[in-house]
């Protein structure tokens, strides 16, 4: 079962998004706040695996709230997911700097809203794919040495992984493509985050579009 919190401050939203994701036997939701500081208390306190967040709220935004959480290490397993009425280029590139899992709109159909609880809780691949690309054409103007240097620490295989990592390709693609098994392909992400000091996927993809290793247009091949 995929324990969800919801975060936002319209009271119809948070029951209409309730109603949307218990009408799947396998997510439950365990509580929602109307606000940025009650919903990372109740993150805390509930220790959900999903957490819709609203990106628009009164004081403290979804933001504030979503890098309070990715931030606090008894909470690394918990995944955001930020929503929005704004379809932006600037709110997608801060929601997943703030350590968001997935970004979606909330006029997203009911099943896909819910697929995207499930991939995210499955951390298994990036959500919104065609949405994260526009932000990332955008962090592949022109990659600093620094940046660049970020990756010496990586092997040519790592490489070749991260690459289909920003191409938002699942485990089992990046396999396919790679001629590896979809576990060993699980295990090259793991080294990826843990040497490269990332959260989760979405943030190895901005990496993998600011140092240019992967370069617009390339995600298409």
């Amino acid at each position: 079962m995929i324990k969800v919190v919801i975060v936002d401050d319209q009271h119809l939203v948070r029951e209409g998004l309730r109603l949307l994701l218990e009408r799947a036997e396998d997510i439950t939701v365990a509580g929602d706040a109307s606000g940025a500081d009650e919903g990372v208390e109740l993150v805390a306190r509930l220790r959900p695996d999903v957490v819709l967040m609203d990106i628009r709220m009164p004081g403290k935004d979804g933001l504030d709230a979503t890098r309070r959480i990715t931030a606090d290490p008894a909470l690394r397993h918990v995944q955001v997911i930020v929503l929005t009425t704004f379809d932006t280029d600037e709110n997608i590139q801060e929601a997943i700097r703030a350590g968001a899992a997935g970004f979606l709109l909330k006029d997203t159909s009911p099943e896909r809203m819910r697929e995207a609880v499930r991939i995210v809780a499955g951390g298994d691949a990036l959500l919104s794919p065609a949405v994260t690309r526009r932000v990332m054409r955008a962090a592949a103007t022109g990659p600093s040495p620094s940046t660049v240097a970020r990756l010496d620490c990586l092997t040519e295989r790592e490489r070749e992984v991260l690459a289909e990592v920003g191409a938002g390709r699942t485990n089992a693609e990046i396999g396919e493509r790679l001629f590896i098994s979809p576990a060993t392909a699980r295990t090259h992400v793991g080294r990826l985050l843990t040497k490269l000091g990332a959260r989760d996927r979405s943030q190895l993809v901005v990496l993998a579009y600011e140092t240019g290793l992967i370069t617009p247009g390339a995600e298409e091949r």
